[in-house]
């Protein structure tokens, strides 16, 4: 029996490894940034939406991209094009070329990681060996993320925060260097085609749905942004049925289970990962924490990210999805109301119980979806969890800024971690009510 072989998984991880890291370590020096390029509130959320909002368009059509020119190619045009974005994002002069270049960046990362999860799929032909390599591959990822904050405190604290992206320029070398030594190009038998009208409705839909969030406007004029938001993500939806070979079947969404999973999708990114964007923000605000103290102290939320997800995998062979993400979803609420209540003991525990219910409900989720839909839409369905994911990342991080409004000041965080407490809980009633109760075991889950 062929031994397995962790180099390739290694080399592709570490290929997708900045573009994790990026997430998490711009935003322990978004204060800095502010302040330096005169931006407020508004330019924070467009800092990290740009990046996913580009990143969720661009990633429909990807797939079809790597298919038809190579999955190894576009993942190493991907680490390239991200190496200029970085040296974009360091040289920045202001707010809109910052968040221009953030937006290449979000274009590249999808490259990067539409190519590194196709070719670790048929780097390992074994279904074994598979789960195995995409298990190694979410460690290097959660690591990223862990690091990112504190990583990112200390070179913005000593070096300035340009070189969080400076830094990035020699490692983007040093993987295409790696990859094409290490990984055989691939490509698919049968090309999917592009579909760039979906790409540009999605991208509309979403622009609309940050930019009406964020801009603080009347109620005629946020009623008319909604009513945009919805009727491009409807034309969308028309769209995706007429075509014979969609890139994301909303169909997909027709029965109860994939409703449930994909609301937790949204709703874990808002009550988490868009909480984490304004945690350093609220540590600064409110506790007065210097950039590197705040990176430090967001370890807190990040950690268990890196060591639960095993835990996560027996117990949702033990419970069933419905318990263990209804449980996940509600540690995230308590945490979310424990950082609204202000002292300092109260919100660094807050911190570490939302960190630990997002890591009990993240690293099941995407498989959750995959078991869900039919074997023939495996793909798609994994498409779908990283387009609801990072949708509703982008749309949560405007919501709570939003919220947050322009002063900043310590008593409007209340309301942000409030409003991400219910999306929480919304989240566990959809898990409680729509999701099977049987084992995910019965369903052909691999625990990771």
């Amino acid at each position: 029996m062929k031994s397995f072989s962790r180099t390739p998984a290694l080399a592709l991880s570490f290929a997708g490894f900045l573009t994790q890291l990026d997430v998490t370590a711009v935003v322990v020096a978004m204060p800095m940034i502010g302040a330096d390029l005169g931006f407020g509130i508004a330019g924070f959320a467009w800092v990290m939406d740009a990046y996913s909002l580009a990143f969720t368009a661009t990633l429909l059509a990807c797939g079809a991209l790597a298919d038809r020119y190579g999955r190894r190619r576009i993942l190493l045009i991907g680490n390239a094009l991200f190496a200029v974005a970085s040296l974009g994002c360091g040289l920045a002069w202001d707010g809109p070329s910052l968040w221009a270049a953030r937006a290449v960046q979000g274009f590249a990362s999808a490259f990067v990681v539409t190519g590194s999860i196709a070719l670790i799929a048929s780097a390992y032909p074994e279904p074994a060996d598979r789960a195995r390599a995409f298990g190694l591959a979410g460690i290097v990822s959660g690591a990223a993320m862990a690091i990112g904050p504190t990583l990112g405190g200390a070179v913005a604290a000593w070096f300035g925060w340009r070189w969080i992206f400076l830094a990035n320029l020699p490692f983007c070398l040093l993987a295409a260097w790696i990859v094409p030594r290490l990984v055989a190009e691939e490509r698919a038998t049968e090309t999917r085609p592009l579909d760039p009208v979906g790409v540009a409705l999605l991208t509309l839909a979403l622009g609309i749905a940050i930019e009406t969030l964020l801009a603080g406007r009347t109620a005629l004029q946020a009623a008319l942004g909604a009513a945009a938001c919805l009727g491009f993500a409807g034309l969308f939806v028309v769209q995706q049925r007429r075509r014979p070979q969609p890139v994301l079947d909303p169909a997909l969404l027709a029965q109860p289970a994939m409703i449930a999973v994909s609301t937790l999708l949204i709703t874990v990114s808002v009550a988490y990962w868009a909480v984490l964007v304004y945690l350093p923000l609220f540590l600064t605000t409110t506790f007065g924490l210097s950039t590197e103290e705040s990176g430090v102290a967001l370890l807190a939320a990040t950690l268990p990210m890196v060591f639960l997800p095993p835990l996560a995998g027996r117990l949702a062979t033990q419970w069933g999805w419905r318990a263990l993400f209804a449980t996940g979803l509600v540690l995230i609420a308590v945490g979310d109301i424990a950082l609204a209540l202000g002292p300092s003991g109260v919100a660094f525990a807050g911190m570490a119980v939302i960190a630990t219910g997002a890591a009990l409900v993240q690293s099941q989720l995407s498989g959750a979806v995959v078991t869900l839909a039919p074997p023939a839409q495996a793909g798609m369905a994994s498409a779908l969890t990283i387009v609801m994911r990072q949708g509703g990342f982008a749309v949560g991080i405007a919501l709570l800024g939003g919220l947050l409004g322009a002063e900043r000041t310590a008593g409007s965080y209340p309301s942000l971690f409030l409003a991400a407490a219910a999306a929480a809980l919304a989240g566990g009633l959809a898990a409680w009510l729509l999701l099977p109760a049987t084992s995910p075991a019965t369903h052909r889950a691999v625990a990771r």
